[in-house]
């Protein structure tokens, strides 16, 4: 079991950062892969970015490439979604999710998420 809790977001002008964490109780998280993923409304969730469980390796979609970047820290169960530069398009609820060892860009993958955190970005 894994028990994720966000933190962070909120409402920011276009160009602007913002980043949203996502935190674990339990030590068994440094051996899940996270991964970041996003739901405006009226779409469907869509993959952001994600890491490795030992954080050596990142991916991201297309779209946030150079503008979001992944971290987290195993010593204090918690990964990072750092924004910058963001755009209006980039409004939606963002997820955390925990995937045991490697990761995934498909959500359906992915074992444990976060409650959701709004990143309203206003143009």
């Amino acid at each position: 079991q894994l028990h994720l809790v966000q933190s962070g977001g909120g409402l920011v002008q276009a160009g602007a950062s913002l980043s949203v964490s996502c935190s674990a109780s339990e030590p068994t998280f440094s051996s899940y892969s996270m991964g970041w993923f996003r739901q405006a409304p009226g779409k469907a969730r869509e993959f952001v970015g994600d890491i490795t469980w030992r954080g050596d390796n990142t991916e991201y979609i297309d779209s946030v490439k150079g503008r979001f970047t992944i971290s987290r820290d195993n010593d204090k169960n918690a990964v990072y979604l750092q924004m910058n530069s963001l755009k209006s398009e980039d409004t939606a609820v963002y997820y955390c999710a925990a995937k045991y060892y490697r990761p995934s860009t498909d959500a359906g993958e992915y074992e444990y998420w976060g409650q959701g955190t709004q990143v309203t970005v206003s143009s």
